[in-house]
C-alpha cells in the first residue's frame, strides 16, 4: 500500500474522533459558554440517560417510522408518475407546469395547514415526509426516462416490442441508474422533512425531543437529538448506496 493510500485511509478513520476531540477542547478550554455549547462527553451522558429511561427508543421508533412510510409512500408515486410523464408527452404536458409550481414549496411550509387538515394524527406526519420525498424522486425519473437512449427504443420496437414490456425491460433499466440517485438524494431529504413534520404537532420523535429540550434549556438533549438525527441519516444513506450498488449493478 503506498504512502498516499495510507494517509487517505487514515484521515478517513481519524476525521470523526478529529471532529469529537476538537469540540471537546472547545468547549471544555472555555472558548465557549460550555451550558450553551455542551461537550459531547455532557451530550453522550445526557443519550445514556435517555436510553436507560427508553425515551430515546420511542423517539427514534416513532421517527423511523414515519420516514419509512412517508419515505415508501412518496418514493413510489415519483417513480410511477415519472415514467408516465417522462414518456407520454401528453402527460407529461398535463403534469410537468403543476409540479414545476408545486416543487419549490418547502415542506415546512405546510405545517400550519397540515395541522389544520389532518390536526395531530401521523397521517400529517407522512405526508409532510411525502412531500419532500416525491419531487425529488419525481425529477429524478422524469429526466432519466426522456434520457434513455432513443435507438435501444427504437430497436425494442423494431422487434415489436409491446409498451409495457418496453418500459419495463428498456426504459427503465436504462434510467434506473439515475432514479437511484434520486432515490438516495431523497433519503437525506425525507430527514430533514421528518424536522417539519414533528413541530406539526406529536408527543414523540427526535425532532420533537429537541423543541422539549429547547423550551426546558436542556442543551446536552437537544445536541444529542441533533447528533442522533444526523446517524439515522447517515446510517440511511450508507445503507441505501450499499443497496443501490447491488440492485443497480451495470451502472
Amino acid at each position: 500500500m503506498t504512502l498516499a493510500r495510507t494517509l487517505d485511509r487514515l484521515a478517513l478513520y481519524l476525521s470523526i474522533p478529529l471532529f469529537l476531540a476538537l469540540w471537546q477542547l472547545v468547549s471544555s478550554a472555555g472558548l465557549v459558554n460550555a451550558r450553551l455549547f455542551p461537550a459531547p462527553t455532557v451530550v453522550a451522558v445526557d443519550l445514556w440517560h435517555s436510553a436507560l429511561s427508553g425515551v430515546l427508543f420511542v423517539d427514534l421508533g416513532m421517527s423511523c417510522t414515519r420516514v419509512v412510510i412517508g419515505y415508501a409512500a412518496g418514493a413510489g408515486a415519483g417513480i410511477a408518475i415519472g415514467v408516465l410523464t417522462g414518456r407520454y408527452a401528453l402527460i407529461g404536458n398535463l403534469f410537468t407546469p403543476v409540479f414545476q409550481l408545486l416543487r419549490p414549496i418547502p415542506p415546512i411550509a405546510f405545517v400550519p395547514i397540515v395541522i389544520l387538515w389532518f390536526g395531530l394524527s401521523e397521517l400529517g406526519k407522512w405526508f409532510l415526509v411525502f412531500w419532500g420525498v416525491f419531487f425529488t424522486v419525481w425529477i429524478a425519473t422524469h429526466l432519466a426516462v426522456q434520457r434513455v437512449d432513443d435507438m435501444l427504443i427504437r430497436a425494442a420496437r423494431c422487434l415489436g416490442t409491446p409498451d409495457h414490456r418496453l418500459i419495463r425491460e428498456v426504459v427503465l433499466p436504462g434510467a434506473m441508474p439515475v432514479i437511484f440517485v434520486g432515490l438516495r438524494t431523497a433519503v437525506s431529504i425525507s430527514f430533514y422533512t421528518l424536522v417539519a413534520a414533528e413541530l406539526a404537532g406529536t408527543f414523540a420523535g427526535l425532532a420533537y425531543r429537541i423543541d422539549i429540550a429547547h423550551q426546558n434549556m436542556q442543551i446536552g438533549q437537544m445536541m444529542g437529538g441533533l447528533v442522533m438525527l444526523g446517524v439515522m441519516s447517515a446510517l440511511a444513506d450508507r445503507g441505501f448506496g450499499m443497496l443501490s450498488r447491488r440492485l443497480v449493478w451495470w451502472a
